[in-house]
């Protein structure tokens, strides 16, 4: 069975910085689509940001130029380093893993932004 592990999240003052990490227990990482979500209560569950198995990315325009999307096949790792944030990213922030039919999500974790 897949699981994904998050890591990281926490408070952090407007223009800070957070890197959130995900890591993968499965075999099939590196032909994944790997992709962050984030969720505010009362809302739906938004794309962040994703990358492919051919590391093509893409971004939400609200976090464009702010967050960086990578990932480590070796370590079986995605991570979301987020920068100059600010209060409207607070939300709590899901890791998500897509191949084929599949699709697997992190346990979650919150990310507070608030001076």
């Amino acid at each position: 069975q897949v699981q994904l592990v998050q890591s990281g999240g926490g408070l952090v003052q407007p223009g800070g910085s957070l890197t959130l990490t995900c890591y993968a227990s499965t075999n099939f990482f590196e032909l994944s689509t790997m992709s962050w979500y984030r969720q505010v209560p009362g809302k739906q569950r938004d794309l962040v940001a994703l990358i492919t198995d051919a590391h093509s990315t893409d971004f939400a325009d609200s976090v464009k130029g702010r967050f960086t999307i990578s990932r480590d096949n070796a370590k079986k790792m995605v991570y979301l380093q987020m920068n100059r944030l600010k209060p409207e990213d607070t939300a709590v922030y899901y890791c998500n893993l897509q191949r084929m039919s599949a699709e697997y999500w992190g346990q979650g974790t919150q990310v507070t932004v608030s001076s």
